[in-house]
């Protein structure tokens, strides 16, 4: 699969919107393969989803000016434990509705407006003018499988404001920090460290002002920063599994 654009988000190569005059005798073929996700070892994650991901993967938070919550599927770039090389999801993973929504999402048209309006990906083969499948429009209107997806994507980015609104209260509060990981593999000399991300500052939390954390507890904020904090834990599991699937990362050469 091509590389996407830096312009386009993730797992996106081209995007067009879906519209009657082009589309009026469009199917979508349900997919049994994810492979939009192989090799894709960070995805954006809604806060919504922390408590049931946290269960799968470390919740980490993306460097740089524009934090934004990612399930860590893998530790090394390129490598997703949790999809095979073929697309196949491993059973019972949780999969991010960053990822359950493509080929689909919301986007702006034209710059300067603010509507959104549903789009796909033009290179995708889940959909197109095939025999089988859902119909995109009955007559001359969305189909009922259309209408669900708008409602999913509608849901995503209303979930994403509030995503939003949660990392700003992190750095509002100056929580996040650099973040580094050290696992050390049994027969190996030294740790294998990984850096690159942010994670919550534990002592400035434990400092925080009693009526700050009060608050997030009555706004349901606080259980989903201790969500992000225990599934760091996880970070030696997805470890283990890059070991196991054959795809862990090279000793470091020992010191002379």
């Amino acid at each position: 699969m091509a590389s996407a654009p830096q312009s386009l988000p993730l797992f996106y190569n081209d995007l067009a919107p879906l519209n009657l005059r082009d589309h009026a005798n469009w199917k979508a073929r349900a997919a049994d393969k994810a492979t939009w996700m192989i090799g894709q070892h960070a995805i954006p994650l809604t806060v919504e989803e922390f408590p049931q991901a946290a269960r799968h993967f470390p919740i980490i938070f993306a460097s740089g000016e524009n934090p934004v919550p990612l399930a860590l599927m893998g530790l090394n770039e390129g490598i997703n434990v949790f999809v095979d090389a073929e697309g196949n999801v491993a059973p019972n993973t949780y999969v991010p509705a960053y990822a359950r929504r493509y080929p689909f999402l919301l986007a702006k048209l034209t710059p300067d407006t603010t509507d959104l309006s549903l789009c796909f990906d033009a290179s995708t083969n889940l959909l197109g003018d095939f025999e089988d499948g859902e119909p995109l429009f009955t007559g001359e209107e969305p189909s009922e499988a259309t209408r669900n997806v708008l409602q999913f994507c509608e849901q995503f980015e209303q979930a994403g404001q509030r995503t939003q609104t949660f990392v700003e209260e992190l750095t509002k509060h100056d929580l996040l920090m650099d973040g580094e990981a050290a696992i050390q593999q049994t027969g190996v000399e030294q740790p294998f460290v990984y850096r690159g991300f942010q994670m919550v500052n534990q002592e400035k939390l434990r400092d925080m002002r009693g009526d700050v954390l009060r608050g997030w507890a009555q706004s349901g904020l606080l259980p989903l920063v201790y969500a992000h904090v225990f599934s760091l834990d996880l970070m030696s599991v997805i470890f283990a599994k890059q070991v196991e699937q054959g795809v862990g990362p090279t000793p470091p050469l020992p010191a002379f």
